[in-house]
This record gives C-alpha cells, sequence and structure tokens, in this order.
C-alpha cells in the first residue's frame, strides 16, 4: 500500500495531484502549524496574460495555531469577488463552464474550517478527475500528534501497513530511506512533471493552480498528465 502525507492546500498545482494519483492513501495533513503566505489558502492563477493569487481570507491565522484552527473570513466578504476573478480569467476557456461550476461548490461550502475547504478542494477535484485514492485527515485518525517528524510520519505507515511512502523532492532534504527501511518501508520521491499545455498567450505559465490545467483541458487530458511524473 502506497501513502503520502501533505498539508491540504486550496487547488493545489500539477503536481500535489501527481504524488495523490501515485499513492493508494493520501493523509492531509491538517493538525499542524498553519504556515504563512503558504499555499493552504491561496494559489495563482491567470488574468489576462499576468500571474496572480486568488486567496481565501482568513481570520485568526497565526503559526501558533494548527492549520485545522483556523477559519475562513465570511463568505460575503470575499466570494463573490473571488468567482468574478475567475470569471474574468477564463470565461473563455474552453472548459470554464463546468470547472467554473466545480470551484463554485468547493468554495460554497458550509464548512468555516480552513483545513477542511482545502482538503475539499483536494478531494473534489480527485473526484472530477475520477482518480481513486482514499483521503483522510491527520487530525482524526492517528492519535500522535505529541510524535513530530519523521517519526510521526513512520507512526502514521506502521498504523496504516502502508510498504511504500511517496514525497515530492521537498522531502528529501527531511527523509532518509535508512529510517523507512528499518520498519519495512520503501521511501520514494516523485518529480513533478509540468509539461507545458496551451494556455490563451504564447508564453506558457507552469506552476499554476489545477483550476489553470483544468479550464484549458479536458478530465481525460488532466488525468493524463498526473501519470507522467519522474521517480527521483
Amino acid at each position: 500500500m502506497k501513502l503520502a502525507i501533505m498539508q491540504p492546500y486550496l487547488f493545489p498545482y500539477l503536481g500535489y495531484f501527481q504524488l495523490v494519483a501515485a499513492v493508494d492513501k493520501f493523509v492531509f495533513y491538517d493538525d499542524v502549524n498553519y504556515i504563512k503566505n503558504g499555499w493552504i489558502n491561496r494559489n495563482r492563477i491567470l488574468l489576462g496574460d499576468s500571474v496572480r493569487y486568488f486567496t481565501v481570507p482568513l481570520a485568526g491565522a497565526s503559526p501558533s495555531r494548527k492549520i485545522n484552527e483556523v477559519d475562513v473570513q465570511p463568505r460575503e466578504q470575499w466570494l463573490r469577488k473571488m468567482l468574478e476573478a475567475i470569471r474574468h480569467g477564463y470565461a473563455k476557456a474552453p472548459h470554464y463552464a463546468r470547472v467554473s461550476e466545480l470551484i463554485g461548490d468547493v468554495l460554497n461550502s458550509t464548512t468555516t474550517n480552513v483545513a477542511t475547504l482545502a482538503s475539499r478542494s483536494v478531494i473534489e477535484t480527485a473526484r472530477y478527475l475520477q482518480i481513486g485514492t482514499d483521503f483522510v485527515p491527520s487530525s482524526t485518525q492517528y492519535r500522535n500528534a505529541a510524535l513530530n517528524g519523521v517519526d510521526r510520519v513512520l507512526d502514521i505507515c506502521t498504523k496504516e501497513c502502508a510498504d511504500a511512502y511517496v514525497n515530492l523532492p521537498g522531502g528529501q532534504a527531511l527523509y532518509e530511506r535508512k529510517d523507512f527501511a528499518a520498519r519495512g518501508v520503501e521511501l520514494s520521491f516523485i518529480e513533478p512533471n509540468l509539461g507545458a499545455y496551451r494556455q490563451f498567450g504564447d508564453t506558457f505559465h507552469p506552476g499554476l493552480s489545477i483550476v489553470d490545467a483544468l479550464m484549458f483541458n479536458s478530465a481525460d487530458q488532466v488525468k493524463a498528465m498526473l501519470t507522467e511524473p519522474v521517480q527521483a
């Protein structure tokens, strides 16, 4: 059984979904400290030929609080403006109608918690792409918040009976194969493949939110992109 663990991000980039598609179970690390100016409540899209952020405003966000302890501000303060920005950027994209519906369904959800909202953006996008990966939040499952770093990751692997733990390249500075091998777990990394696809302009802007890829490509085309990461 292949396992991955990542913080929940808001409509994350293609590489995040390549990791999702590479494993059997994906754990949302939602009870670790919130990171300011990260990807938990924001991501990037195209407006014209410029890369811009779209951000869900938060209430009481602080690095001293866990992600699942941080709430979003009331939707009447930001939702209409965000959806209008997405419409302005992508109304002429070939898959705007279906993808804007997906985005609206996620952002209009009744949750007030940013961890749940970000996780839902991943889960609903995976469902749209017909990815069969199982999802679970770390806060409700493992009762190991007292552990830190690699010890907690290994504990989750053990409790899930994982044979393999898969991570993005950033994990190479944090984890060593021998530590995982000692627990009977194979550690591997995938290098995201952010190949070009047709956007509006002549210059391709890589690494944007999955929203961008979905707007310009069918679900089948995007799903095919998820099978192309390189083992590192």
